[in-house]
């Protein structure tokens, strides 16, 4: 089954260690707590707040291995109040866990994003 595997992460700073480090995060959490591997994935379409330009999420997937996963980064709508430095992802992936047993990860302070799936 084709599954979609949302999250996200609040990242320090915008600076390009922190984007890295934090999505990398991001992706190894998501990708643990779902027992999948980078065959398993369709492709990965990532977001990032407008106040994060220092590097695009994805380099953190290609550092872990995506090589050929398709992926891609854009940038989300600047909405007044709206928590800063947001990076989110959403997953494609072939799994075959029902859709209830599916672990959506918000970490950080994105975990106020959602908290009524944040893990």
């Amino acid at each position: 089954m084709v599954r979609a595997i949302r999250g996200a992460i609040q990242v320090d700073a915008d600076d390009r260690d922190a984007i890295i480090e934090a999505t990398t995060e991001l992706v190894s959490t998501l990708m643990e707590r779902n027992e999948l591997t980078t065959d398993d994935v369709i492709s990965v379409l990532f977001t990032a707040t407008p106040d994060l330009t220092a590097e695009f999420p994805a380099l953190a997937a290609r550092k872990l291995g995506f090589h050929e996963v398709p992926l891609i980064c854009c940038s989300e709508i600047d909405v007044p109040g709206a928590l800063p430095r947001v990076v989110r992802l959403m997953a494609h992936v072939e799994t075959d866990r029902p859709r209830s047993e599916i672990q959506h990860v918000y970490l950080r302070g994105a975990v106020a994003l959602r908290q009524d799936i944040a893990q």
